[in-house]
């Protein structure tokens, strides 16, 4: 089906399979599974090609539409725009790059945020000052210009960025997109040309109660009825997370052993952690036998974990500290 200038505002409309035109070129393309991406179609030396622009989530309309035009002009000079000027050359931008990136990364991230920063991020700081230039031309002086917004306002914010700046041109180095060095490296390099971000940090601690504070606070929970008050007390006995805790299954307990086992895709880190049990923490559990056969710490009549601000509404019910929840971590070190 095709349908000659799409419009922004109809796109999330095309949810069937199939090729949808912009017009010389240029295709909205719709898979099976109702993935959607840019795809540009050109004949050259009597042969049909195609070249990817991204997917529609990561590349807008107007970021395909400039790069389409960029490709027919080539294409009129009588030069394929898949290999301007050389094999291991291709005319890419980095936004292009920044889409294909992120999309053949994603799969790994274990967070739906994480993909969502990503692009959130490049799209603020880097897509104004050289997302529209070509991945082969990047040079030190837009790296410089992007970073220079933010680096001594928002530190943290800067270095992420360029980390990714840098990954991102040397997944295209790797395929064979440029040959120049990377002008987003730090040693040797940018080193010596922006100072010094730890001198701009200031790390923001979460609120902790101290620890002589946590036995009689330990008390004014143990005589609470509710869920969240036993899994705040299971909080700060494991040291463990908030997620950790609320999703904590009866599957992960070992109460004969007094383990608890959180594989690693329910780690930060990714990797398997064992908890062992105090008796305190044994006594809570056995509290919460028979509530659900999966959930640990369940919702009163559904068969959920417990909402994540449960222990928050706790902690402030039970004290007038400025303390947070993940502060326990802090207080158990």
């Amino acid at each position: 089906m095709l349908i000659e200038k799409l419009h922004p505002s109809d796109l999330t409309g095309y949810l069937n399979p199939g090729r949808y035109s912009d017009g010389g070129g240029l295709y909205l393309q719709v898979t099976r599974r109702l993935n959607k991406s840019w795809v540009f179609r050109y004949t050259y030396n009597g042969h049909e090609h195609g070249m990817g622009f991204g997917p529609l989530h990561i590349v807008s309309i107007k970021e395909a539409r400039i790069a389409a035009q960029k490709a027919r002009t080539i294409l009129a000079q009588g030069i394929d725009p898949f290999e301007p000027g050389g094999k291991n050359s291709l005319h890419k931008t980095f936004n292009t790059c920044a889409a294909e990136y992120i999309a053949s990364h994603q799969g790994a991230w274990k967070k739906e945020k994480y993909r969502k920063q990503w692009k959130a991020v490049l799209q603020t700081y880097v897509s104004p000052y050289f997302g529209s230039v070509l991945i082969n031309q990047v040079a030190t002086k837009h790296v410089l210009e992007a970073l220079a917004s933010i680096w001594t306002i928002k530190p943290q914010t800067a270095q992420r960025l360029r980390v990714r700046i840098e990954r991102i041109l040397s997944w295209a180095a790797a395929l064979g997109y440029r040959k120049e060095e990377n002008p987003a490296r730090w040693r040797g390099h940018l080193q010596e040309l922006l100072p010094d971000p730890a001198r701009f940090h200031h790390p923001r601690h979460f609120p902790a109660m101290s620890s002589r504070e946590i036995p009689p606070f330990l008390q004014k929970l143990a005589l609470r009825p509710e869920a969240g008050a036993r899994a705040l007390a299971f909080t700060i006995l494991t040291a463990c997370r908030t997620h950790e805790v609320l999703h904590a299954q009866w599957n992960e307990i070992d109460l004969h052993q007094r383990v608890w086992t959180l594989s690693g895709h329910r780690m930060k880190n990714g990797q398997m952690h064992r908890v062992p049990l105090s008796k305190e923490a044994l006594a809570i559990l056995r509290t919460q036998i028979g509530f659900d056969p999966i959930w640990v710490f369940p919702r009163l009549k559904e068969s959920k974990p417990l909402p994540n601000d449960s222990m928050l509404v706790m902690l402030h019910k039970t004290t007038l500290l400025n303390a947070t929840v993940h502060g326990f971590r802090a207080a158990f070190r």
